[in-house]
């Protein structure tokens, strides 16, 4: 997957990397990347996402209490 930035006419470099790096964490490059760095077991990966839907589950029912 390609991801292209074009620098505009009379744009520095660092905007057109944070441009860059904005994109990249849109997308999900850098997660991606940082996911399959280390090996992770299949039941550790359940046990994972169970706790992140779990989490997410408390957030969606403490902020319809409100």
């Amino acid at each position: 997957m390609a991801v292209i930035v074009q620098v505009r006419k009379g744009e520095t470099i660092d905007k057109a990397l944070r441009r860059l790096k904005k994109r990249l964490d849109r997308e999900g490059v850098i997660r991606e990347a940082r996911e399959k760095q280390y090996f992770e077991k299949p039941c550790a990966k359940r046990r994972r996402k169970k706790k992140m839907a779990k989490f997410a589950n408390y957030l969606r029912l403490k902020n319809e209490n409100m």
